[in-house]
């Protein structure tokens, strides 16, 4: 049906991000535009290829992209434009020979139903199997789930019956990187925000134990009861005084994987650490990464995560929305602990 409507004039429905912002990012910073024509069609000569959208990925990285900030990795979202993320998409027309109409891709789009992409080259086309969900391929199988692999494996350098501590361990990548972990024979613990996050890290992903971070009136204390003989490996998504309290209990030659700060969001002033010489007396190795330093190892990530997954030694855990409308609301809820799992957005089925 959609290849029918190929040349045709439609509503394209966007989220526009309206505002940067230093505050708390409230739903307020985006909004529903409705009536904006797009002429369904990838132009000759573009090299373009024109999607319907499918799913949407919301994740923390995106906050950043609401400052008026131009020095990070990746450049702030354009005020008065449609918010760019990550998702998933099927081609309706295509002037790239690399895809055709019908195809299953996913790569950076927009917040809206239909795209015009023109940097196809950062697209991937999905091989779709009827054993995985399409939205996995913004989570599990994309750059949450990369980003945990290479993480896990490449910057912590693992090694059977290391002690291992991930905070926000119940979010898009946590959950894998602790997976990943357990099977390779490590010892595991988890923090997050509910009771309700701790106990899925225990009886459903496997972690060996997992506490409340919220009902910790001292970090550094509850690290020592969890760990009595220090932590290994720290995989660090929150930062400030959480990472200061895993410092104090790291072991000898202990690493840190950097893989986000999502307490320092909504941070304009400098931020002390008590612990800081901890990682000479300790030697401990503290390293920032970005899973596209890696991307050689995707292919190899694709196939040993599908088979774990399919072998059900590992599993996944979404959240899932339904309608472009409820975009602003679910992304805004990632940093208030509203989700549990993999936050994702369903725009649209095939």
């Amino acid at each position: 049906m959609e290849i029918d409507l190929v040349g045709k004039t439609m509503e394209n429905k966007q989220i526009i991000f309206k505002r940067y912002t230093n505050e708390s990012v409230k739903e307020t910073d985006m909004e529903l535009k409705l009536g904006n024509p797009i002429k369904l069609e990838a132009p000759k000569g573009s090299n373009a290829v024109l999607v319907k959208n499918l799913y949407f990925s919301c994740d923390p990285y995106m906050r950043g992209r609401m400052r008026d900030f131009h020095r990070s990795y990746i450049p702030p979202f354009s005020p008065g434009s449609a918010i760019e993320g990550l998702g998933v998409s099927k081609v309706l027309d295509s002037d790239d020979p690399n895809f055709k109409r019908g195809d299953l891709v996913t790569g950076y789009t927009n917040w809206e139903e239909y795209t015009l992409i023109k940097k196809t080259n950062e697209l991937r086309r999905i091989q779709q199997d009827d054993g995985i969900p399409l939205s996995y391929h913004v989570g599990l199988l994309g750059m949450p789930g990369f980003t945990a692999y290479v993480g896990f494996y490449e910057v912590c350098a693992p090694k059977k019956g290391d002690y291992v501590y991930v905070s926000a361990a119940s979010g898009a990548v946590g959950q894998l990187f602790g997976q990943l972990a357990k099977l390779h024979g490590c010892y595991v613990v988890g923090s997050a925000g509910t009771s309700q996050k701790v106990e899925l890290l225990k009886n459903k992903l496997g972690f060996d134990e997992a506490f409340n971070y919220k009902d910790e009136s001292d970090l550094e204390s509850a690290l020592m009861r969890y760990f009595p003989q220090g932590i290994d490996i720290y995989f660090d998504n929150v930062g400030g005084g959480m990472l200061d309290a895993a410092l104090a209990n790291m072991r000898a030659h202990g690493r840190v994987a950097i893989c986000g700060m999502v307490s320092q969001n909504n941070r304009t002033d400098p931020q002390s650490f008590r612990n800081m010489f901890s990682i000479i007396s300790k030697r401990i190795t503290i390293k920032g990464f970005l899973q596209s330093d890696f991307i050689h190892l995707y292919p190899r990530f694709l196939e040993e995560i599908t088979g774990y997954y399919k072998q059900g030694k590992i599993v996944y855990i979404e959240n899932m929305n339904h309608g472009l409308e409820t975009s602003p609301a679910a992304f805004v809820g990632l940093f208030s602990g509203k989700n549990v799992g993999k936050q994702v957005i369903c725009v649209a089925t095939e």
